[in-house]
């Protein structure tokens, strides 16, 4: 057994203690001394003392354990470098891979003890205005609280498009102020990201001076940092080839080298991401990177901070639960993200019926490793299905009609305000295709673009990182057809379409996809999403990135969903109609210019809408009530309708809908389904009970409990009458009392007009009424068309509507209407429901 002093220089800087095995030790430190005793040391000198204590009186800073085995993960216990900063007792013990370097060991040194560091972080609440929104300094706290608690790896969860560059840059920016972080690893999975977050770091900045040139920052194209440097940037493929590929030493990091390790959409890996680059090192499988990222992090004296907007378990496993998440939902609800629309469901007659090829059939096949095509005989009968369409089987006809109909209907690229797009390809050869097809539906629509109005950039691109600028930040290209090279960390807010003409499975593959058009973009209220493979329908049960105003076809006012709150028989019920108050509001905030925002901030004194809406969702009802101005003010606010060009010529697509109810159905299904519903609860649910068998003693609260029983299961009025209209070919303008007596008793729709008409007739046919009387008679019927009932009686009805109420009510009715009045109710009750 040999035990050892460790020197820099003639100063004892720690403890080797050996056991089992002698450990030669050379490299890593000026020299080794053999002692026996325990000994303290002063200065340069050493000094024996008869009891070594680290707990409290610590004189020697670093203990280190080993018994000379490599370090093996598996055998992490009994294996490696174990190491202490006795220094700091909530600094964890863990086994290293190899020796700390003397400049490792001067770092360490000249650090601040954590916990004065912890301290000075926890007093300073100066917060960078580059990430300065409640949830991102919420999210910086939360992961400072976690350092302070002692945590060795932390896991933040913040939606895509929230800012989580900016706010790890703020994080860096803040640990290294106070001195908790001498020095910051970053670390992306790409190049194209690696020269984002360099440029960010030089774009942001505190006071007058950018992070850049505040603190020393190394690219990833440095391999190792200068004494100077505070932040590193590097792809985890360049730091898995330094640190385990037998580079030459003097380029392979030390375990010392940084305090921190922050790993960027630390989700990545899942299988089907394979586009990356040439030049870029290629994980084929989500276990090889996860696993090879792991080393990297684990390699590392350090805390490993890892971001992403969507966790997978495996994330979990390394991390740990998130300290902090903040979701698309609420972004949306805040004011800080776009909501979506319903989804555009195009679908073709092959998309339908699928592609079937027989045994013996002497078909064509592409042979993507030789790039030509080959024939091949069928070996026997196989059917493919929309989601093999341009992978295992290439369908350029389907392919055409899908881009025609997006070129006729929705899409242009001359008309800038409409946004960008970007559409998802199966493979490269079908970025290709789709660029191509689309440039010739708009020559064959006579709306020819510019030739770099639509654009291919996947990790075949030898320019893509130009191209990626472009987009970004010029007018070319307008549609970008991409694979999964634009899946992640790209930042073009002005992307408001996302067509998906490919089939993944992975849920984080497909929130990522759809996160690139969640940015806010000026006048755009909501991205639409155009859907030929069936995606959204096939990821709706499984991701939290569905459409936050749960209505597809939105009809309701603003004005509307306030007073479904205001009138929620139940908490729940209250907070699903705020939550659509509040998308809609957000909706409408977003769709404003700079000068209409000025003035409806004058108007309201409010300093920002958006903030404004978002904090209604921590209201009561009580509290919501007093914003009742407000609301109306932003409801009534006239805005210039959006327009877009739509051609009438020919295509090939059999349909174009937008689902309907919680599980995105066709219509037909829809109603069916709504069937099934009523005639399943009518005995379960007495508001349904009483629309069928008791309808005349209706009272506008349990209709109003009624539709929102109803819309929690997904079936709202609007989105009935739109369904039946596009099944029966019929539009009729029912209210959900019709519905519901429609499915339950099979009897006649009719409009709300038709059924008001011949209730109000009847009583404007009872006798002479004087000027007087009419007036009321048709206050009566608009109070009818707003609220679908009148009440069970005279009295209900007169004193239990606010609007007759706030007049006198049921007495008032009386010196009107006489020994009437009874009888006015009584007949429109009996006619309404006949």
């Amino acid at each position: 057994r040999a035990d050892y002093a460790l020197f820099i220089g003639n100063t004892a800087v720690g403890v080797i203690e050996a056991k089992k095995y002698e450990v030669s030790v050379s490299g890593a430190i000026d020299q080794a001394v053999d002692y026996s005793k325990e000994f303290e040391f002063s200065g340069k000198e050493v000094v024996p003392v008869e009891k070594y204590e680290t707990q409290d009186t610590y004189k020697v800073p670093f203990i280190f354990s080993t018994n000379g085995r490599p370090y093996l993960k598996q055998l992490e216990s009994q294996s490696g470098i174990w190491f202490w900063d006795a220094r700091n007792p909530k600094h964890p013990r863990r086994a290293l891979e190899s020796w700390f370097t003397p400049d490792d060991l001067k770092m360490k040194l000249s650090a601040k003890l954590e916990e004065e560091a912890n301290k000075d972080l926890k007093e300073d609440n100066d917060y960078p205005d580059l990430a300065n929104r409640p949830y991102q300094i919420a999210a910086v706290k939360s992961i400072e609280n976690a350092v302070q608690e002692g945590k060795h790896r932390i896991l933040l969860a913040m939606a895509t498009g929230t800012g989580k560059t900016r706010t790890a840059i703020s994080l860096m920016y803040r640990l290294i102020k106070n001195k908790r972080a001498r020095r910051i690893l970053y670390l992306v999975d790409r190049q194209s990201l690696a020269s984002q977050t360099a440029n960010a770091l030089k774009d942001n900045k505190v006071g007058s001076q950018s992070i850049s040139s505040i603190y020393g920052v190394k690219e990833f194209t440095d391999k190792i940092p200068e004494a100077t440097t505070r932040i590193q940037i590097s792809t985890v493929q360049g730091m898995v080839k330094r640190l385990f590929s037998g580079e030459k030493s003097d380029e392979k990091p030390s375990p010392g080298m940084y305090d921190f390790v922050i790993v960027d959409e630390a989700h990545r890996g899942y299988s089907e991401d394979k586009e990356m680059s040439d030049d870029e090192m290629k994980f084929y499988n989500q276990t090889d990177y996860i696993s090879q990222y792991r080393r990297v992090v684990d390699y590392f004296d350090a805390t490993a901070i890892g971001m992403t907007a969507t966790p997978a378990l495996q994330t979990v496993k390394i991390f740990g639960e998130p300290v902090y998440s903040y979701s698309y939902e609420q972004g949306v609800l805040d004011g800080f993200l776009m909501d979506h629309n319903a989804p555009h469901i195009i679908k073709t007659k092959l998309s339908e019926k699928g592609i079937q090829f027989n045994k013996d059939q002497e078909v064509n096949l592409f042979n993507y490793d030789l790039s030509r095509q080959e024939k091949f005989k069928m070996p026997e009968n196989i059917k493919y299905d929309v989601d093999a369409f341009n992978k295992q089987v290439i369908t350029p006809e389907f392919n055409r009609a899908v881009c025609d109909t997006l070129a006729e209907k929705f899409l242009d690229p001359n008309e800038p305000e409409l946004g960008k797009t970007l559409i998802f390809a199966a493979t490269d050869n079908h970025a290709d295709m789709v660029v191509q097809l689309l440039k010739e539906a708009f020559v064959k629509i006579g709306n020819p673009v510019n030739d770099n109005a639509i654009m291919k950039i996947t990790g075949q691109d030898r320019h893509r990182d130009d191209h990626i600028k472009q987009f970004k930040n010029e007018q070319y290209p307008n549609i970008v057809v991409t694979v999964d090279l634009l899946t992640t960390g790209i930042d073009v807010p002005s992307i408001c379409n996302i067509v998906f003409l490919r089939r993944v499975k992975s849920r984080i593959l497909y929130e990522q996809m759809l996160g690139r058009a969640t940015r806010k973009y000026k006048g755009v209220d909501a991205f639409d999403i155009y859907d030929a493979v069936g995606q959204y329908d096939s990821m709706k049960k499984v991701t939290d990135m569905n459409s936050v105003m749960k209505e597809k076809n939105v009809s309701r006012s603003i004005e509307e969903y306030y007073e479904l709150a205001e009138n929620a028989s139940d908490d729940k019920a209250f907070k699903e109609y705020k939550t659509q108050l509040v998308a809609k509001l957000q909706r409408k905030i977003q769709r404003l210019d700079d000068k209409q925002s000025e003035e409806l901030e004058n108007v309201l004194d409010q300093t920002n809408l958006a903030t404004w809406a978002g904090n209604l969702m921590a209201k009561s009802s009580t509290e919501l009530q007093d914003e009742a101005k407000n609301v109306k003010a932003i409801g009534e606010y006239h805005l210039k309708p959006r327009t877009a060009l739509i051609s009438n010529e020919k295509d090939e697509v059999t349909s174009v809908t937008q689902g309907y109810g919680n599980d995105n159905e066709r219509p037909a299904d829809y109603l069916e389904s709504f069937n099934h519903f009523i005639k399943d609860n009518q005995n379960k649910m007495p508001a349904i009970d009483l629309v069928i068998n008791r309808p005349s003693d209706l009272k506008i609260e349990d209709l109003r409990k009624i539709q929102n029983e109803l819309s929690l299961h997904g079936f709202k009025e609007n989105e009935l009458r739109s369904a039946w209209r596009s099944t029966n070919k019929i539009d009729v303008a029912a209210s959900i009392i019709g519905f519901v007596r429609q499915a339950a008793l099979g009897i006649p729709l009719e409009s709300e007009d038709q059924v008001i008409n011949r209730a109000m007739s009847k009583v404007y046919g009872m006798t002479e009424w004087g000027p007087v009387q009419k007036r009321w008679l048709e206050r009566i019927e608009k109070q009818l068309k707003e609220n679908h009932v009148l009440g069970p009686n005279a009295i209900e009805a007169f004193n239990g509507n606010q609007i007759f109420k706030e007049k006198g009510g049921y007495k008032r009715m009386k010196t009107i209407f006489g020994k009437q009045t009874d009888e006015i109710v009584r007949i429109i009750n009996e006619n309404l429901y006949a």
